[in-house]
């Protein structure tokens, strides 16, 4: 893979959509050009199923529309203790927790209790179910590069060739600058950004999902090549602007960014914590 100094080893969510005639888009915190940021604040939800009421998964989209055969992206809430019947979905599906506990697995596993920053796949016609792990209930991030996002009957189940993914926010493998040559860092700087990659290949042309972790404190700036820009914030404060383009917008856990390529993206992680991001991209990211 370009760009890598070393190689590293190795280290569903029941949306009823039918009976969601729509799913809101977020009101955008400021759009200038190919720029837009959305603050949590500004996304609106709504229950994907309003027979089952307060259980019902709540969904706020940030980019396309899961009711088409688009790329798209959303938050979803979990009530607290939500637990899904076994299903299966049309197409495959990838997913980071922002809060709470998700439990993601097959119908007779074993609570598997998956934490903020960690990610998980569900591919296309595998039966699973999800829970939220009762208490608080939970927050994730989602995202498919095609739709529409529809849940269907276990009976249905098929197997396209893929294995799903729990990855615990503890088993993430992070690289810093010694080793990805897409991260710089200034000189005398002792823990500087690092970056995980998820899926796909960054910078051959295709799609992929990346982490990029910021110290609590530091300022860095990312951008891709060749590449559109997406961005949702997993965990943290950042205050994020575009030089000449954006004035600083506070952004926390939920918060989302995005552009057209060759932009740059000022980030100044807050002082209390490290700050994680996850990027998609079809081309290649900087971080300086």
């Amino acid at each position: 893979m370009a760009g890598i100094k070393h190689l590293l080893a190795g280290a569903g969510l029941l949306l009823v959509i039918g009976s969601a005639s729509t799913t809101a888009a977020a009101d955008p915190a400021g759009q200038a050009g190919d720029i837009t940021v959305i603050t949590p604040g500004q996304v609106r939800y709504q229950p994907l199923n309003p027979a089952r009421g307060d259980a019902s998964p709540r969904a706020g989209v940030l980019w396309g529309d899961i009711r088409r055969d688009v790329p798209s992206g959303v938050l979803l809430q979990f009530a607290d203790g939500f637990a899904s019947p076994p299903h299966i979905h049309n197409i495959t599906y990838r997913a980071v927790v922002i809060s709470g506990a998700v439990h993601n697995d097959d119908p007779d596993a074993a609570h598997l209790w998956l934490g903020p920053g960690s990610f998980w796949t569900q591919p296309a016609g595998e039966v699973h179910v999800t829970a939220a792990r009762p208490g608080a209930g939970a927050t994730a991030f989602l995202e498919i590069l095609q739709g529409p996002y529809l849940v269907q009957p276990g009976a249905r189940a098929f197997d396209n060739g893929e294995q799903p993914l729990n990855l615990a926010a503890s088993n993430v493998v992070w690289m810093d600058a010694a080793a990805l040559d897409w991260i710089e860092i200034d000189a005398g700087v002792e823990h500087g950004p690092q970056a995980a990659l998820l899926w796909g290949e960054p910078g051959t042309g295709g799609l992929s999902g990346s982490f990029i972790r910021l110290p609590a404190g530091h300022t860095a700036e990312l951008s891709t090549v060749n590449g559109d820009l997406k961005a949702v914030l997993i965990s943290g404060e950042v205050s994020h602007h575009v030089a000449g383009a954006t004035a600083p917008v506070a952004l926390a856990a939920g918060g989302y960014f995005a552009s057209a390529p060759a932009v740059g993206h000022t980030l100044v992680c807050a002082e209390r914590e490290a700050c994680i991001v996850y990027l998609r991209t079809d081309g290649r990211f900087q971080v300086r």
